[in-house]
């Protein structure tokens, strides 16, 4: 567990993922691959009728998320356009509390393992909760307006190092979650 997780941890991805910039941006854009959640012995009763949803929502704790976040930065689907949003209208990892939000494809439901498809998380990621995604509550009437996301093309499994170098990046930044210049 990590001890910088202000919040219990429930559980820990395990993905083939270990950077960030060869991780897919969002979960939608990566359902053809598999990973799974362990979820650690004491919540183990937390999952009795998860394998019943299609859907749910991992929430978790981006551990290797920048320590001081910019409130102002450059998106990963942004960058060939060099173009800078405040973090509240984004989904970047480096927030203020770096809580990332998955909805993830259910595949089943095995002893402590919740195996999923959907993967864009870094192996070791923590969980600090699981919810089942219900269609009646979680999707808006309508076509809903998505912001900037509406305007730039989005293609599946699209990582950040598709999309061009992290404005100021230098190796460190490539190999973490830090999207702004190195602060040394």
């Amino acid at each position: 567990m990590a001890p910088h997780c202000p919040l219990t941890e429930i559980g820990v991805v395990h993905s083939r993922h270990t950077r960030t910039e060869h991780t897919p941006v969002q979960s939608a854009l990566n359902l053809a691959e598999h990973a799974t959640v362990e979820v650690f012995p004491p919540y183990l009763d937390g999952i009795l009728g998860l394998a019943d949803f299609g859907w749910a929502w991992l929430v978790t704790w981006l551990d290797r998320a920048p320590g001081t976040p910019l409130l102002r930065q450059i998106p990963f689907l942004l960058r060939p356009q060099r173009r800078s949003m405040g973090v509240f209208a984004t989904r970047s990892p480096g927030r203020v509390n770096p809580l990332g939000l998955s909805l993830v494809r259910v595949i089943g439901v095995e002893g402590a393992h919740l195996r999923f498809a959907g993967v864009d998380l870094l192996d070791g990621t923590p969980v600090v909760d699981l919810k089942p995604y219900v269609s009646r509550f979680d999707r808006p009437d309508g076509d809903p307006r998505c912001g900037w996301y509406d305007t730039v093309p989005i293609e599946p499994g699209v990582r950040p190092a598709d999309l061009g170098p992290a404005p100021g990046a230098t190796q460190y930044d490539t190999d973490s979650q830090r999207i702004g210049p190195h602060p040394d």
